[in-house]
């Protein structure tokens, strides 16, 4: 079976803190680290009362402290956000600190409402149009021989691997422009799935970088011992879910019992649409439906996201999926 990774939105569960957050993402990169996940990601996201992963690049420096050979990295760093020399210097310092297990995905979204859009940059001149020409500049400034005057120290000469993210065809014909591995978020908006894909791969130009198209996709899984017990795992990221599209987000709340037959056939509907890229159930169960999915896609690597209530069956779910892994 293809690689698998790990997306963590290192989660502020109801009833905890950030600093807890913390500690449980670095468990998982850890446990992922000891059942051959591939790669451990976090998502700069900002003003969300339950996502603690805004600084993103200061909590790589801590997990990559508490581990030694998975690949960390963002995914991703929301470009609009930072000067490309600002990213190009921190992950130049993350590399240094951890040479050859760093990785750079960056977005074109704000990951943010307007106000905290403007809040981050103190204006809104820098736009999403600018993404190209930023992503461009960013690695030049991490280039072996910048054309730039301006140098990015730590930075140049480190050539951190860039992947291109995204959720639309935008970003699916800049990095095959570019000759960039390319990561769709299909674990939350996987509407243009199949065309971004498609687009990626026919119109991809080989690089310096990559020879050949990488698709990388997001995947909801919540994997336990029984489908049942799964199912009301799963709420809490359902529930999550439908807060965050109704304008009311908040911590990631508990389980409950029947959550789906509690809201109206809007909700539903939002679920059902996002729950196509998702496994929930026993191992056989979630076997069968990320098999199929990778059969459909063509995926070349799952970035598998689990957005659990409680951190032992989180780190469960994980362990369980890499055991249906390593069955081949």
């Amino acid at each position: 079976m293809i690689p698998f990774s790990i997306l963590d939105l290192s989660p502020i569960t109801e009833g905890s803190d950030a600093a807890q957050s913390f500690r449980n993402s670095l468990s998982l990169a850890q446990h992922g680290e000891r059942l051959g996940y591939q790669r451990y990601w976090l998502a700069e996201h900002h003003g969300m009362p339950g996502i603690a992963s805004a600084a993103t690049a200061v909590l790589l420096a801590y997990v990559g402290a508490g581990t030694s050979t998975i690949r960390i990295g963002a995914g991703g760093v929301m470009l609009p956000n930072h000067s490309p020399l600002v990213i190009a210097e921190q992950f130049g310092t993350l590399e240094s600190l951890y040479p050859g297990r760093i990785d750079l995905g960056l977005g074109r979204a704000p990951g943010s409402d307007q106000r905290t859009a403007r809040a981050l940059r103190r204006n809104l001149e820098s736009d999403a149009d600018q993404f190209p020409q930023d992503v461009v500049e960013l690695m030049d400034f991490m280039s072996k021989a910048p054309q730039q005057p301006v140098r990015a120290v730590p930075g140049a000469g480190l050539e951190v691997p860039v992947w291109i993210l995204g959720s639309s065809t935008f970003g699916a014909q800049l990095a095959a422009h570019l000759g960039l591995p390319y990561a769709f978020a299909s674990h939350f908006a996987p509407q243009q799935l199949m065309q971004a894909i498609q687009i990626y791969r026919e119109t991809f130009k080989p690089s310096a970088q990559l020879q050949k198209p990488h698709v990388m996709l997001g995947f909801n899984v919540f994997v336990a011992d029984t489908d049942e017990e799964a199912e009301f795992r799963a709420t809490s990221w359902q529930q999550a879910f439908v807060n965050l599209r109704s304008g009311r987000p908040g911590r990631l709340p508990p389980p409950v019992e029947g959550y789906r037959q509690k809201v109206g056939p809007a909700e539903n509907a939002l679920l059902d649409s996002v729950l196509s890229c998702s496994a929930v159930g026993s191992p056989a169960r979630v076997r069968e439906g990320v098999q199929a999915f990778i059969e459909r896609t063509g995926a070349d690597e799952l970035m598998i996201t689990s957005q659990v209530f409680d951190h032992a069956a989180r780190l469960r779910s994980y362990e369980l999926l890499a055991g249906l892994r390593s069955q081949g």
